[in-house]
Parts: structure tokens; sequence; C-alpha cells
């Protein structure tokens, strides 16, 4: 078993992914059905797509991240 900040650091790094690319999807999916560029899929998509960015950015810029 992984020590527990490995283990941290690893699920941060997952989730952040998965926050990255349920914001990819939101974009995508609001543009091809027809929504404009502030519908509220494209806006929470932009926004699920920073946090999950900066949550990468930080971790990486963290010692031993």
């Amino acid at each position: 078993m992984p020590p527990p900040r490995r283990a941290h650091r690893v699920a941060t790094r997952v989730l952040s992914l998965a926050m990255v690319a349920i914001g990819l999807v939101l974009v995508a999916l609001t543009l091809s059905r027809g929504g404009g560029p502030l519908a509220v899929g494209v806006v929470v998509g932009i926004l699920f797509v920073a946090a999950g960015g900066a949550r990468l950015y930080l971790q990486a810029r963290t010692p031993g991240g």
C-alpha cells in the first residue's frame, strides 16, 4: 500500500484530470447542441477546466508534488 501522502497526490491528480475532462465534455456538448458562448454549460465547463487545471498547476509547483 502506498504511503498516505503519495496516495493523496495520485488521487488529487486523477480527480483534477477528471474535472478537466468533464469540463471539456460540457463545453463540447453545449456547443454541439446549439448553445452560445455564454450558455450555462459553456460557462460551467470552463470553470471546471479552470479549477482542474489550477489544481494540477498548484500540485506541480509544490515540492514533492
